[in-house]
């Protein structure tokens, strides 16, 4: 079956469309969801929402971009709302202040793991995480981040360079408390 027939046939709300896609797809966007919430349960809870709000909206859904991609963003946008409504406290700093520079230098020592970088990830303030993991392991460049998460392209850049060096910091400081 050609995806083009079926969205089309989801337009439709023909439900075995509804569930080849839901197929197709259930597998990668369950590994986006994990990306973000780090917890199966919730992931799920979150792949669920995200379908149901894709299968709702689909008439909206044009190809200008793949199907799958336009199903990303909403298990990307499901999963910060997750997030969002669990967290307790929000880190609040001033971003209009500071001074962009661009900094493409995303070495670190060649010891650390890319497990370790998650972890690490993990620690951030969400706002610094979210841009992180849009930009790192999403693939997503500046004007999308900034469009997904209701920024300005200079407050993603912002954001990734300040995530960037508390991420640093982070590691740093691991390898310091290791000994190594």
């Amino acid at each position: 079956m050609i995806r083009i027939d079926l969205v089309e046939r989801c337009k439709q709300h023909d439900r075995k469309a509804q569930l080849g896609l839901y197929k197709q797809y259930c597998d990668g966007m369950f590994c986006v969801a994990m990306r973000f919430v780090n917890n199966r349960d919730d992931a799920e809870d979150v792949l669920q929402e995200a379908f149901i709000k894709a299968f709702q909206k689909i008439h909206q859904f044009k190809g200008d971009v793949t199907f799958g991609a336009w199903l990303k963003r909403i298990v990307i946008n499901k999963s910060i709302d997750f997030l969002k409504t669990r967290k307790e406290r929000a880190v609040e700093i001033q971003e209009n202040t500071l001074q962009i520079a661009e900094d493409q230098d995303w070495t670190i020592d060649e010891e650390v793991s890319v497990e370790e970088v998650k972890t690490a990830m993990t620690k951030l303030p969400e706002k610094y995480q979210y841009v992180l993991q849009l930009y790192l392991l999403e693939g997503y460049d500046h004007e999308e981040i900034a469009q997904i998460l209701g920024l300005s392209n200079t407050a993603s850049r912002t954001r990734l360079l300040r995530g960037k060096g508390f991420l640093r910091a982070i590691l740093t400081n691991k390898k310091h408390e290791t000994g190594s």
